[in-house]
């Protein structure tokens, strides 16, 4: 799903979008008995510095018991210097998610994590209905919502779809052509 985001934000002349990952908080030992995948190597842990580089931003989340994961709210609470500043006011920022299953947090997920944007003075940037008759799909299972792109993980095994990953990448480009205009 990240990298679908990425893609389309990419796909925005003029734009680069830089994917990152927030740093593990978890032992080994319990990442193993969740089975939870490998991270991916070929993705640099961010510092909460590093924000301050960006013009906008799509934040992804594994959902917990509804909410964004541990690992994603530590790194939001190590943005207190930032937060301060107001830094990032006026920056947006949209939200993306998987979770186990459908009532597993889909829309709970975002609506938890706009907290974070808001307390940053972020604008948020809802998917709406922006995706078309992809947010009408009712034949085969689908995450996501008007709050943003989203996939059903399961136990970890299932991947996203064909049209989960396609509205990751239509969110991606939607949200850093809103991102390239503020800043123009």
């Amino acid at each position: 799903m990240a990298r679908e985001v990425q893609r389309g934000a990419n796909a925005v002349q003029g734009v680069e979008a830089t994917l990152w990952q927030v740093p593990e908080t978890l032992s080994h030992v319990i990442l193993n008995k969740m089975k939870a995948p490998p991270k991916a190597s070929d993705v640099a842990e961010i510092k909460p510095e590093q924000l301050l580089e960006a013009d906008g931003f799509v934040f992804g989340f594994p959902s917990r018991f509804g909410v964004m994961a541990a690992q994603c709210k530590a790194f939001f609470d190590a943005t207190d210097d930032i937060w301060k500043k107001q830094a990032l006011a006026g920056k947006p920022a949209g939200i993306f998610w998987s979770t186990g299953f459908h009532g597993g947090g889909q829309e709970l997920t975002a609506l938890t994590a706009i907290t974070q944007l808001a307390h940053h003075g972020m604008i948020y940037v809802p998917l709406g209905y922006t995706f078309g008759s992809g947010m009408f799909e009712m034949i085969e299972v689908k995450g996501g919502s008007s709050y943003g792109a989203g996939t059903y993980a399961a136990d970890g095994s299932r991947v996203p779809t064909e049209l989960e990953l396609q509205q990751a990448f239509h969110q991606g480009k939607y949200v850093a052509e809103i991102a390239k205009k503020l800043k123009n």
